[in-house]
């Protein structure tokens, strides 16, 4: 079987972009922008653009250190660990950034099988015109340019679900989506048990049922034998 996990909000209660606004002064301006995704109320590709611009010349050395205080819920890692030894495929699908969910894996000693992420650009100093450009000669610090990369941009996730059972080679009815945004959607309307961890109003119609926390989600999985 595979599962599939959103990661903000789900697997972790961290929310990276405010993480790396908190570095640069712009962690409301943040917070506000992915509520508002969140809910529904702006698409999410160009909320995500919002946020990542605000971040245009941020030292590449404090956004580590944003992405070193991602961190998963508790018992987080003890699903992952426990659906992984049960032989189910577990990928990570999300809007967030490789670096963080990388490095909040790394910190509990935790693996998955995939994750789709994508990527903020780290380029070398400020252009004329005092923003990063990825085309500079390499004078200056590293920073972040302020762009996004990814699949998950204008991506979809049901498209990066639909990628995911081609690889695992599973129906998919054999799928279980979790996750509590407005991006989530597309994935938790295609899969064959859509759960929701304390799933935005928006998203809630669209879940077989709901979650709270993960020893909640532990033992749903155990019921739905699962685990």
């Amino acid at each position: 079987m595979l599962v599939a996990f959103d990661f903000d909000g789900t697997l972790s209660d961290s929310e990276m972009t405010v993480l790396l606004g908190n570095q640069n002064g712009t962690a409301q301006d943040m917070a506000d922008i992915t509520g508002r995704a969140m809910n529904n109320e702006i698409e999410y590709a160009e909320s995500l653009r919002q946020r990542c611009e605000l971040l245009a010349d941020l030292p590449d050395e404090q956004a580590r250190a944003a992405f070193d205080a991602v961190e998963l819920r508790p018992g987080a890692a003890e699903v992952i660990a426990a659906l992984r030894e049960a032989g189910h495929y577990v990928a990570i699908l999300t809007g967030g950034f490789d670096r963080g969910v990388e490095a909040a894996l790394e910190t509990e000693g935790v693996e998955v099988d995939a994750i789709v992420a994508n990527r903020l650009p780290v380029v070398d100093g400020k252009s004329e015109a005092g923003t990063a450009s990825e085309d500079t000669s390499g004078q200056g610090p590293r920073v972040l340019s302020g762009n996004v990369r990814g699949p998950l941009i204008e991506g979809t996730k049901d498209d990066a679900l639909e990628v995911a059972t081609a690889i695992v080679g599973t129906d998919r009815a054999d799928t279980i989506a979790i996750g509590d945004g407005a991006n989530d959607l597309p994935m938790l309307e295609v899969a064959g048990l859509a759960i929701g961890f304390e799933p935005k109003p928006a998203v809630e119609p669209a879940c077989d049922v709901t979650v709270s926390t993960m020893d909640e989600l532990y033992t749903l999985l155990e019921k739905r034998d699962v685990l």
